[in-house]
């Protein structure tokens, strides 16, 4: 639920990975994350929290960050090329059907014969034209092309283009490569990904997120299973990625993330709502951090039955009960041990990150994106 923890947990898990080299992926939804590259500073309620765990000399650091944004306001332009996106991917996003997608990939392969470039969304826009007026020729040579799926591929494309698409699509495109540094200590590199703004437009939000779990399945190996993951992604208001958008890309986005993890990729969901997350996705996951639920509303209580249901009880705690009169800061958990079990639900205190809760100011954000080994590149 809201005020309970999830931000503080989410930065002490990227703090964790970080440390050990792990660079991870986070969207930021609420514009609260950035902060991980200030040291933090004591206060009491970090004070009262590190005396009940017993921790003494406790560090406050900052992390090595990279911010990214499509808009290009807070962060590093994040971009890629129409031709990288690909026909199969673009009619996935634009939930087009295998007419008209055998339409786009036709336009796909006149571009690529002609050696028309497809930059940005003006260039494939350009290419479409190109096609309706020369269709017979085309048609004769690659298949049937028709002025009418050509018009309803025009119109999808008017979408993309005024959810932010025109700056999404452009050069130079992201190099997956660059997501997974790491500083002259050693440590991973936080990447996040500015979704304040992104967060409105549900489909480029997806299509963005796709794309990178895409490139990093077709461009990694296979590895198994390693002691360590090569990168973590974070999937903030993770029901963004599952609600309101065509089925066909939902599906796509599960079929990746049950994939991807054989590349030495981890991947984390936060949401307010266990039950955002499909069962085919959440069947999978071995980790769980749950933090208090409330139960004002049949489907909040239907919730927490659920979620409790799915913890491996001992009889040492009351699981439901325990959901809902959790404190700020604690959680119920369950990890998988060294076999790949689920270890018995327990109780926890959540540590406090070394990073500071301060609101970065816009000169310390302008600092940090400049400042990036990454700025001049993109």
């Amino acid at each position: 639920a809201t005020g309970t923890g999830k931000t503080v947990s989410l930065k002490v898990l990227a703090e964790g990975l970080s440390d050990n080299g792990v660079p991870c992926i986070l969207a930021d939804v609420k514009g609260d994350l950035a902060n991980i590259a200030k040291a933090g500073k004591n206060n009491e309620k970090i004070i009262e929290r590190l005396n009940t765990l017993k921790i003494e000399n406790f560090e406050f650091k900052n992390y090595p960050l990279n911010i990214w944004d499509i808009y290009m306001k807070k962060g590093i332009p994040l971009r890629i090329t129409v031709s990288e996106m690909g026909p199969l991917m673009l009619s996935n996003i634009l939930g087009l059907n295998d007419t008209q997608m055998g339409v786009l990939n036709i336009v796909f392969k006149v571009a690529d014969k002609n050696g028309l470039l497809l930059i940005d969304l003006k260039d494939l826009k350009q290419v479409i034209n190109y096609v309706d007026e020369n269709k017979i020729e085309i048609t004769k040579e690659f298949g049937n092309v028709t002025s009418q799926s050509l018009g309803a591929i025009q119109r999808k494309l008017l979408y993309i283009e005024d959810s932010g698409g025109d700056l999404f699509f452009a050069e130079p495109a992201i190099d997956i490569n660059d997501f997974l540094k790491t500083d002259s200590q050693g440590r991973g590199f936080v990447n996040i990904l500015q979704a304040d703004k992104l967060i409105s437009n549900p489909i480029l939000y997806s299509m963005l997120l796709l794309y990178l779990l895409s490139e990093i399945y077709e461009n990694f190996p296979e590895v198994g299973d390693l002691d360590k993951p090569k990168l973590v992604f974070f999937f903030d208001e993770a029901h963004l990625l599952f609600n309101n958008v065509p089925d066909i890309l939902k599906n796509k986005i599960i079929q990746i993330v049950r994939l991807v993890r054989s590349k030495g990729v981890g991947i984390f969901f936060i949401s307010q709502n266990p039950l955002d997350i499909p069962e085919e996705i959440s069947s999978q996951l071995a980790n769980r951090i749950v933090h208090q639920l409330r139960a004002y509303s049949p489907k909040e209580l239907k919730a927490i039955n659920a979620v409790a249901d799915t913890f491996r009880q001992d009889g040492s705690i009351d699981i439901k009960e325990e959901l809902i009169s959790l404190k700020t800061g604690q959680a119920i958990v369950s990890f998988a041990d060294e076999n790949g079990a689920p270890t018995f639900a327990d109780k926890a205190i959540i540590l406090p990150p070394h990073s500071s809760f301060e609101t970065l100011s816009d000169s310390e954000y302008e600092d940090l994106i400049k400042n990036s080994p990454l700025y001049n590149k993109y």
